[in-house]
């Protein structure tokens, strides 16, 4: 199962400026963009859409890393770091404006607080954060189609988009909340899988009798 998220050392390289990384980096930029949008100016059509963007940008960046081989050290750690803190801004801009109960996003977070304190363990055992799994991408994406319906249904919203949106958003974010706390037990297990195969692999020293 580790083996399944450890890309081959021969194709994780150290560059910077690769397509994928210039795009994580620009959805980076713009999550407080995506915030002032839809809790200071509540114009949530370009929050929408900005959101949207990002959704597509995901996708984007992991298929052409793919196809040319771009794949970096900076991109393991920009992808999921991109992709959590939009989970992130959504859950505050939907709780705050009475979209989505508080105790379904503090679930979400909590998943996410919990998985970082493997990330010292890891490095003291010599390892970076694990390449995302597919299952975790999966719960991203239905959280990320979540996120836009649920953002175009928020109470008070009425109208058939809205009326479209609701059943579909709660929807697909159910089925993404399911999966992303399932890739969160799944993530424990490859750590603990890792961290014993690293203890399998160390040589084993014979002690000599007095």
């Amino acid at each position: 199962m580790a083996e399944q998220l450890r890309a081959p050392a021969d194709e994780v390289s150290r560059r910077i400026w690769t397509i994928p990384n210039v795009l994580s980096m620009l959805r980076l930029a713009g999550v407080p963009l995506f915030l002032y949008w839809v809790l200071v100016t509540e114009q949530d059509g370009r929050a929408i859409l900005l959101l949207m963007a990002a959704g597509a940008s995901d996708y984007f960046d992991g298929l052409i890393a793919r196809k040319y081989n771009q794949f970096t050290r900076l991109g393991q750690l920009l992808d999921p770091a991109a992709d959590r803190l939009y989970i992130l801004a959504t859950l505050i801009a939907l709780v705050a404006r009475d979209g989505l109960p508080l105790w379904w996003a503090l679930t979400l977070i909590s998943r996410d607080v919990v998985l970082s304190a493997f990330l010292p363990v890891l490095r003291r055992a010599g390892h970076g954060p694990l390449p995302v799994h597919f299952l975790g991408k999966a719960a991203t994406f239905n959280l990320l189609y979540a996120f836009p319906m649920l953002l175009a249904a928020l109470p008070g919203n009425d109208g058939l988009l809205a009326e479209v949106f609701r059943p579909l958003g709660w929807a697909f974010a159910t089925w993404g909340s399911v999966l992303y706390l399932w890739a969160g037990v799944l993530y424990v297990v490859q750590v603990r899988q890792v961290l014993r195969d690293d203890r399998a692999s160390e040589p084993v020293t014979e002690g000599t009798g007095g």
